[in-house]
């Protein structure tokens, strides 16, 4: 258990439910959000049976948050007190308990994989249609509109290949991601089922608020008006593709919470060195200026530096190399090799590959804490003999994995993707035992703190730390990405370096190339 800060503790004893909490990164914030549940309890403002409800916006954000936990909380008053839930898993059980109330069956497919996505690439749409579709469905979507209306409004788009799309998806009685909060809204707008859930919660917590969508806050407001402690940073605001408006949710917050305001400056996690790259960008960010708690801790001021290459294996083989005299000289350290999107990756994940360190995809399902754990125990009972002979072997996967039972729709996901991994493998001839063996993650470690090297996109890694970030890709058309075509759109780009920044400990490292003219930096090619 470490000594809390003073802010962390201002934050644990905060006497109202309603709190604003201002935390840049590396300032403690998950530590203070876990503290801060622990004093509702301690202090008994949330009384049994009433619980408090924390949610997150990822499931790896979910397993940090439980994992802090866990150090201030028995394991029976965390199972008992505590609800740890991403959006769309809080949608999903709304929905699931009280689809009856707005005239729906609660046994509609809770979607598992990016349906939308599936139905676009089989119609073979341009990659700006599939944006096209995306961008319609999810702002039909995103207020408490029903089928019809949503219907309604997809007619209004002119885009025939979106109603189909939609039409097909009530047809094969399925919902997607889009689908779960505009039913919970629908849900909760009936008043006896709201006070049901306002009873039951008693506090809620918001980790990472910037990021929440209009829709989103509607779904906080109606469990926990006045009762809530929101938790974030603006200058982190980086999901705007998916809806969120990090400015509007910002006033909406602060005129709910009024005066009761605590913001960190200092930063306990990261180097002067890499603070002096995260506050460079604070002009276009609009994040606050941190300072170091402890500077005279970081041997040397910790490290920032820049490089370029003239090829993409130059840049590729020096990752390798820097990666490999780090974990040789720190076998326990962490280093994050992170990039704007995957297709910029491909290059060092291919060398990588080949090099013999350990290393961890984190859009690997595999990777899911407690994905990992269901496929363990599935590989250690599986029938290989049922299985060959299984006329759809990948349904026979997700029978033995038991995939139905899940609810939350992101463990959906992760688990659908494993075995999707599964059976590649199986595929290729691996035995059970060298699969098993490849899940490295589940039993006592997590990604939250296994070491080696990482790979990963700004957006994945947002809410983790590691010691060393390597940031590739950094030239026009990946940073800012190419689609950034509006200042708002440009200025998020800013944010979303800055992310990546503010991951690293020790020291962060920016490559670019200066091959750009005759390289597909986006993997289009």
């Amino acid at each position: 258990m470490v000594t809390p800060t003073s802010a962390q503790r201002r934050i644990r004893d905060h006497q109202s439910l309603d709190l604003l909490a201002l935390a840049p990164a590396g300032c403690g914030k998950t530590e203070a959000l876990a503290l801060r549940v622990a004093g509702l309890i301690d202090r008994k403002e949330i009384r049994a049976p009433q619980r408090v409800l924390v949610t997150t916006f990822s499931n790896r954000a979910r397993d940090n948050i439980r994992d802090r936990l866990a150090s201030y909380l028995p394991p029976a008053v965390r199972r008992d007190r505590v609800t740890v839930v991403n959006f769309h898993g809080l949608s999903a059980r709304i929905y699931r308990a009280h689809a009856k109330v707005i005239g729906m069956s609660p046994d509609l497919l809770i979607p598992d994989s990016d349906w939308v996505g599936e139905q676009c690439r089989s119609r073979r749409l341009s990659f700006n249609m599939i944006s096209t579709v995306r961008d319609t469905l999810r702002i039909a979507k995103q207020n408490a509109a029903d089928d019809t209306e949503v219907e309604r409004l997809l007619a209004e788009s002119d885009h025939d290949v979106v109603v189909e799309i939609e039409q097909l998806r009530r047809a094969q009685n399925r919902l997607t991601y889009d689908d779960l909060p505009r039913l919970a809204e629908l849900i909760l707008a009936n008043d006896t089922v709201a006070q049901l859930y306002r009873h039951h919660f008693a506090a809620v917590i918001v980790d990472e608020f910037q990021d929440l969508t209009p829709q989103q806050l509607r779904l906080v407001n109606r469990i926990g008006y006045k009762k809530t402690t929101y938790a974030g940073d603006l200058a982190q605001g980086i999901y705007g593709f998916a809806g969120a408006e990090p400015e509007e949710i910002d006033r909406a917050v602060r005129a709910e919470c009024g005066l009761n305001v605590i913001e960190f400056s200092e930063s306990h996690r990261s180097s002067p060195a890499v603070l002096n790259v995260v506050n460079a960008l604070t002009p276009r960010t609009g994040g606050t200026l941190l300072t170091s708690a402890d500077p005279a801790s970081w041997p040397g001021g910790g490290l920032a530096a820049h490089a370029a290459f003239s090829d993409a294996d130059s840049e590729a083989q020096w990752v390798i190399d820097f990666t490999k005299f780090v974990l040789t000289s720190a076998p326990n350290h962490r280093v994050a090799i992170i990039a704007r999107t995957n297709p910029r990756r491909r290059f060092v994940d291919t060398f990588m590959e080949q090099s013999g360190l350990p290393f961890h995809r984190w859009d690997d399902g595999v990777l899911d804490t407690d994905t990992a754990r269901i496929v363990k125990a599935m590989l250690a009972r599986f029938d290989f003999a049922r299985y060959q002979n299984a006329e759809d072997k990948l349904a026979y996967l997700r029978q033995v994995a038991d995939l139905e039972a899940l609810q939350d729709p992101s463990s959906r996901e992760a688990l659908a993707g494993a075995l999707n991994w599964c059976y590649d493998l199986l595929d290729e001839g691996f035995s059970l035992t060298a699969i098993r063996a490849r899940v490295r993650i589940g039993d006592q470690n997590t990604l939250i703190n296994v070491p080696g090297v990482h790979l990963l996109t700004g957006h994945v890694g947002k809410g983790q730390q590691f010691d060393w970030v390597v940031i590739i890709g950094a030239e026009e058309g990946c940073i800012p990405d190419f689609r950034a075509d509006t200042q708002e759109a440009v200025l998020e780009e800013a944010r979303v370096l800055s992310v990546m920044v503010s991951r690293a400990r020790h020291g962060v490292l920016v490559l670019q190339p200066d091959f750009s003219d005759h390289f597909d930096l986006m993997g289009h090619g």
